[in-house]
């Protein structure tokens, strides 16, 4: 039987100096599998001390260098008992640079809690962590990366980012009484308008940042989108609807190993904006409503089931 004389720590660090490629620019080079950033080599580092350990005192003298995927899967429920779904899925993220570790496989598995029949950890909750988007990110090209981030900003529907305007081009539907209160405590926000279900054109606000990353991707003409049998005039460069849906919910697989699906961020932006507005003094109804508003709904009980 093979065996490691390496300590744990000296495990790990042999493993994580194998994909280094600091000084490499991350854009680009997404699909690489280095390490591009000395904080994510650090991370890794600690993780696979801590897996090489486990397996030392389980037996698996072999180290870290012959972890196998029934080892590593082990591992992972053995630690969804002890920490919570960021930590677990950087574990996971750091045993797929292992070289015996097959990468696709691990991705797929789902962790559960334990196995008196709950839920797993990928289930509880249609919302995803800010860890767990930014590894979610780290399989997607940058123009998704944009659809994303500003899905979960401003709470949109996937299909929604494909009919994004300015305010001054695309004004809000008449046909509705607006609260004054919508997009309360932001500091600063870029207005632009969405068409939402029924038609219905509302008012939602970007931070700066995200507004001024979605200007450059402005389309000199507008093109024409078909998506799920509904034509549509798309002013910027930037996917949505099935496309974008199909992509996330394929990286967040590949990356997490299950998948929530990207209507998961707008359950995300609910609950941010309800946290907000209560933090500011409001009643959880009023909150409500105004975030009903902001999302096109207009039905509070709707509004109720993103904030689960």
């Amino acid at each position: 039987m093979k065996k490691s004389f390496r300590s744990p720590k000296k495990q790990a660090e042999k493993a994580v100096g194998r994909v280094m490629a600091l000084g490499k620019p991350r854009h680009g080079n997404r699909d690489d599998g280095k390490i591009h950033s000395l904080g994510t080599a650090r991370a890794y580092q600690q993780q696979l001390k801590l897996v090489a350990e486990w397996l030392q005192k389980n037996g698996h003298m072999a180290g870290l260098d012959h972890m196998n995927i029934e080892q590593a899967q082990s591992y992972l429920e053995f630690r969804a008992q002890r920490v919570g779904q960021k930590t677990l899925d950087m574990d996971r993220h750091a045993m797929r640079i292992l070289p015996s570790v097959n990468r696709d496989a691990l991705a797929r598995e789902k962790t559960q809690v334990n196995n008196s029949g709950e839920k797993s950890l990928a289930t509880k909750s249609r919302t995803y962590t800010e860890g767990q988007r930014e590894l979610v990110h780290e399989s997607l090209t940058a123009r998704e990366q944009l659809a994303a981030e500003i899905i979960c900003a401003a709470g949109l529907r996937a299909i929604e980012i494909l009919t994004i305007r300015p305010v001054a081009e695309q004004p809000a539907s008449t046909h509705r009484t607006w609260s004054q209160e919508r997009h309360f405590g932001r500091q600063e926000f870029a207005r632009y308008t969405v068409i939402g279900k029924g038609g219905l054109i509302r008012e939602v606000a970007l931070p700066p940042a995200f507004a001024e990353k979605l200007e450059a991707q402005r389309r000199d003409t507008p093109a024409t989108r078909m998506d799920r049998g509904i034509q549509l005039q798309s002013y910027y460069n930037l996917p949505g609807g099935q496309r974008l849906t199909s992509a996330w919910s394929k990286a967040s697989k590949f990356e997490l190993g299950w998948s929530t699906g990207i209507h998961g961020l707008r359950h995300n932006y609910a609950q941010k904006r309800m946290e907000e507005l209560q933090s500011r003094g409001f009643y959880y109804s009023d909150a409500l409503a105004i975030i009903s508003q902001e999302m096109g709904h207009f039905r509070p009980e709707i509004t109720e089931v993103y904030l689960r």
